[in-house]
């Protein structure tokens, strides 16, 4: 397994941005596929991106596609997700997952996310 923590999140406007970070003990060069994922208050945690070991592939959930960029630096041990013109219903604890199998295996703690007027 890795470590994983999150920094970035914060209190926000709507249509403000935002970027969070993941620091993984690992270097992220070892074939981790990286994602992030959110859970907001009594619901089931969302994927929102994914980006492949590489960095040749990147996935998103429907809800944030074309907001949302997920990037890694391999070299710094650190995946990124942009988050731009954010909205109320953005709010949620975004969580950084890591892989190398078809399954997540390592998960951080979050960092919150709130968006409101």
């Amino acid at each position: 397994q890795v470590q994983l923590r999150e920094s970035g999140g914060g209190s926000v406007q709507p249509g403000d941005s935002l970027r969070l970070s993941c620091t993984t003990s690992r270097p992220t060069s070892s074939r981790l596929g990286m994602a992030w994922f959110r859970q907001a208050p009594g619901q089931e945690r969302e994927f929102v991106a994914y980006i492949s070991w590489t960095g040749t592939n990147s996935y998103y959930g429907d809800s944030v596609k074309d907001r949302f960029t997920i990037s890694r630096r391999n070299g710094e041990n650190m995946v990124y997700l942009q988050m731009n013109n954010l909205k109320p219903e953005d709010t949620a604890i975004y969580i950084c997952a890591a892989r190398v199998g078809p399954e997540y295996d390592s998960w951080g703690q979050g960092t919150q996310v709130t968006v409101s007027t």
